[in-house]
């Protein structure tokens, strides 16, 4: 986080110092001070392992964009049709994820995946209960949401 705040403050230095407010121009500035953090991040030990975050979490948002495009479409035919294809269900999903950042994380893209939510974390914060729309095979959700856990941990860590 600290990489990604510097990131930011690079970017609106860059900004500022062109005198040219635009959306490319900020989109530049982003890119040079990634450059100059990835150079410097051998240095500065607090910004270890930043220049591997921003495309991890590049690629996290093209796999969830296509899991979302895959979830509302199958939402909206389930609703679309006069044939009710769902099988709710709650699940107890063990988590990998060990911060109070990660399992919000985690829970929230959940949530905002249509067909699943996070309904209540355990006490000892191992596991996440989840309501799934379609609970046809159990295994293969739990398989689809280790990958997204495994997705999201590779971008905060």
């Amino acid at each position: 986080m600290i990489g990604l705040f510097w990131n930011l403050l690079l970017a609106l230095a860059w900004v500022g110092l062109t005198g040219s407010i635009t959306a490319m121009n900020l989109l530049a500035g982003f890119i040079f001070g990634y450059i100059a953090l990835m150079v410097l991040q051998k240095q500065v030990p607090v910004l270890k392992g930043y220049s591997r975050r921003i495309p991890r979490l590049a690629a996290f948002l093209m796999y969830f964009l296509k899991e979302l495009v895959k979830s509302n479409l199958r939402v909206a035919y389930d609703i679309a049709t006069p044939v009710w294809h769902m099988k709710p269900g709650v699940i107890a999903f063990p988590l990998r994820a060990e911060t109070d950042m990660e399992i919000l994380f985690v829970s929230s893209v959940i949530s905002l995946t249509p067909g699943t939510l996070s309904l209540d974390l355990s006490d000892d914060r191992k596991v996440l209960f989840i309501h799934a729309m379609f609970l046809h095979d159990e295994e293969q959700l739990r398989n689809d949401l280790r990958e997204l856990e495994h997705r999201i941990l590779k971008v905060t860590r």
